[in-house]
């Protein structure tokens, strides 16, 4: 199966150069190496099979294709040794401490803005900060319930942290399919090769939207509030939501009364404690945020403010989603917690800097530009792969908004083995473990590779084309 495979000049997470296996990949190099073609081919259409039985899918917006597609999905796993993990959940967790900490400071004293660690600016005109909730209390002192932290390894074999997700991470649906995939295509092979269970996840986000409800009872009432089935990740909401045995539940099936809020059934209406909800602050109430929003519950945030209802995760948790303020995390884990970070950043560019604009602007054709609070691959420039006329126009936007946009430089990504029509071939890969804080913080032993598809691409996202492979963490 890997005969010619070229590691070329990337760090590779199963061969340290051509035909040298990385010693913890080596059980599962003999496993897949022993296959056959055919034999390799037929396991990759039953996990094919598996994805479009459970509609396993995502949607693509702007897409004239369709909106819904299966998630392309690679049978090749990513191995990660035990040690490796152990230093991995370290600095999520020092990470998510940190960003705890920061967000009950901004939206109370504000010490690190006024000892001017942070400029006062860049959190004020922060898209996702939420001024009207300085002072507002959340239980646990905890905003982040759940993050998503994106992690790449650069060239060096050195873990970095892209950027965190603190608003609505979604993906971990596909974390949990892609391994009940692969465990139909080769049983057997997880309990022999000691790979580490992710089913977990579910248990552990219900524990979490229980400890925080507001109501001291046995059995608080958990929904999960999607934007409705046109959302890119409305297969997430319904799987997830299933999985934990919770209600789903739109805009419409709730409702305030006495800032209490219900969720209407046919057994007339039930009081609601904890929301896991899939909207942006902006859609949540329209009679605080936007006005035209049909997907949110009037009255929600006066709910909210009384402490009678709880959401994960907690309002305001955007400012930092920030790209800008990803800058700052370093910083921010050294004010709150005294320590050095355990995962790095990316080098970093502040356009609204002004020695960073001028060498953004001097090298864009050599940088990655990204807007401040765009996902999914969106707002982004690729400078090297880039036209003229496109790095002209990022000129552009960058100068008329600098706050809104950072740069780094391309980090060639780890690459790993993958099924390319008809041949194994490197392909460039990302890491998104999910990380859940209630009582204590859960990290699931795995997260979600995505690998970017086509060759060269250093682009993983799965509405620009990329996949995924399931993500083994070993006992041992």
């Amino acid at each position: 199966m890997f005969e010619g495979y070229e590691p070329e000049k990337f760090y590779d997470e199963m061969f340290s150069a051509p035909g040298s296996v990385r010693d913890h990949c080596a059980p599962l190099y003999e496993r897949f190496n022993g296959l056959s073609e055919r034999d390799f081919l037929s396991r990759k259409a039953t996990c094919e099979l598996y994805f479009l039985r459970q509609g396993i899918t995502f949607n693509v917006y702007h897409d004239n294709r369709g909106t819904e597609r299966i998630f392309p999905f690679d049978p090749v796993p990513r191995v990660i040794p035990a040690d490796e993990w152990e230093h991995l959940e370290s600095g999520l967790t020092q990470r998510l401490l940190a960003l705890n900490l920061f967000l009950h400071d901004i939206y109370h004293e504000q010490n690190i803005l006024r000892d001017g660690v942070i400029p006062r600016h860049y959190i004020e005109n922060a898209k996702h900060y939420r001024p009207e909730f300085r002072g507002v209390n959340v239980p646990g002192d905890i905003y982040i319930h759940i993050c998503g932290s994106d992690l790449i390894r650069g060239h060096d074999g050195v873990y970095y942290v892209l950027e965190d997700n603190g608003r609505c991470p979604s993906g971990a649906s596909y974390l949990l399919e892609n391994r009940n995939a692969l465990k139909r295509a080769f049983p057997g092979l997880f309990d022999s090769l000691g790979v580490r269970s992710v089913s977990s996840y579910p248990r552990d986000l219900l524990d979490m939207l229980h400890h925080i409800a507001p109501r001291r009872t046995d059995d608080p009432v958990c929904v999960l509030l999607t934007p409705g089935c046109y959302n890119s990740a409305y297969f997430e909401h319904c799987y997830l939501a299933r999985e934990m045995g919770i209600e789903i539940v739109e805009g419409r099936d709730l409702v305030v009364i006495d800032n209490i809020v219900y969720m209407r059934t046919t057994r007339g209406l039930v009081r609601v404690d904890t929301i896991y909800r899939r909207i942006d602050d902006d859609f949540l109430d329209p009679t605080v945020f936007r006005k035209d929003s049909v997907l949110g519950v009037p009255g929600l945030m006066a709910a909210y403010r009384a402490g009678n209802v709880s959401l994960a995760n907690a309002v305001g948790t955007g400012v930092a989603d920030d790209k800008v303020i990803y800058y700052f995390v370093p910083k921010i884990i050294e004010y709150y917690l005294g320590q050095e970070p355990i995962l790095p950043n990316v080098p970093t560019y502040l356009a609204s800097e002004e020695e960073d604009l001028k060498y953004i602007l001097d090298h864009l054709p050599e940088l990655v530009v990204k807007a401040a609070n765009e996902s999914g691959g969106y707002g982004m420039l690729m400078g090297p792969q880039a036209t003229k006329e496109e790095i002209a126009a990022f000129r552009e936007r960058i100068i008329a908004d600098p706050r809104n946009y950072i740069a780094q430089p391309v980090v060639s990504l780890s690459r790993s083995p993958t099924w390319c029509e008809g041949a194994m071939e490197g392909r460039h890969l990302d890491l998104r473990p999910y990380i859940i804080y209630g009582r204590d913080i859960k990290i699931v032993p795995g997260g979600l590779t995505r690998v970017a598809l086509t060759k060269g691409s250093l682009v993983v996202n799965s509405s620009q084309g990329g996949g995924s492979k399931d993500t083994w963490v070993l006992r041992h």
